[in-house]
């Protein structure tokens, strides 16, 4: 199993200067087949919940090294590259199975970033500094596109081709945005949320928040397949949207 398991994610090729794995081929083939079979506005979609995990990890990233732990920057992982990022799960599988069977939310994530908080002078801090920093970064990147739609709005402009696309992918990049910030914000371990409650709870009750930590995993899966968080979601991004709108 280990053997295999090397095979599959260690052993690097060498193709138009990138370093790929054989899973990170098997992904690149299995996305531009999709690409190619599904309609463009799934594509669309996924590219852009694709980039903005992307860009909610390398802001933990960020932080954390703001803060004085280079783990990511060491491991290569302040980079744009999705292949440093992708999740088999979260980044492909997931995703790929809410499009096709119509969930009303659309939800992943990639490659947790590493952090390490022994470089932190307040270790609780600075991790609660962290994971504030992904949801941040998800908001930021929807109020850009809300600026660029009331930007089109103040403009006479025919509904060209472009045009259209231009505003659907900034409705697309708003609705994503929002749901991951929201999502990622849920007090549920291992999602941002937690480490935030966590600093924030007395700390009698911190070690008894922790132990449920093993168990997080499951508790999301739970919550997905119950509709908890369709439900959090519907009572929570409508009133979002409305406030930057």
């Amino acid at each position: 199993m280990k053997q295999l398991k090397n095979i599959l994610f260690k052993r690097q090729f060498h193709i138009f200067k990138l370093q790929l794995s054989i899973w990170d081929i098997a992904v690149l083939f299995l996305f531009l087949y999709y690409i190619v079979t599904t309609t463009s506005n799934v594509v669309s979609q996924l590219l852009i919940l694709l980039m903005a995990i992307i860009l909610h990890e390398i802001a933990h990233g960020y932080a954390a090294l703001y803060l004085g732990d280079p783990t990511a920057k060491n491991q290569n992982r302040l980079t744009l590259n999705p292949l440093h990022h992708i999740d088999p799960l979260g980044s492909v599988i997931l995703p790929l199975i809410l499009l096709l069977t119509g969930s009303p939310f659309f939800i992943g994530w990639a490659k947790p970033v590493p952090v390490n908080p022994r470089f932190f002078r307040d270790p609780l801090k600075g991790m609660m500094l962290v994971a504030i920093a992904g949801p941040a970064t998800n908001i930021t990147l929807m109020l850009l596109a809300i600026s660029i739609l009331k930007f089109i709005g103040t403009l006479t402009l025919s509904l060209t081709p472009f045009i259209v696309l231009v505003i659907q992918l900034c409705k697309d990049a708003i609705i994503i945005n929002s749901v991951l910030a929201v999502f990622n914000l849920i007090p549920i371990p291992p999602l941002d949320g937690s480490k935030i409650l966590l600093y924030v709870l007395p700390k009698p009750l911190r070690a008894t928040y922790q132990s449920l930590e093993p168990y997080g995993m499951p508790i999301i899966f739970l919550c997905a397949i119950f509709g908890v968080f369709g439900r959090i979601l519907n009572y929570t991004i409508p009133p979002l949207l409305a406030l930057f709108f």
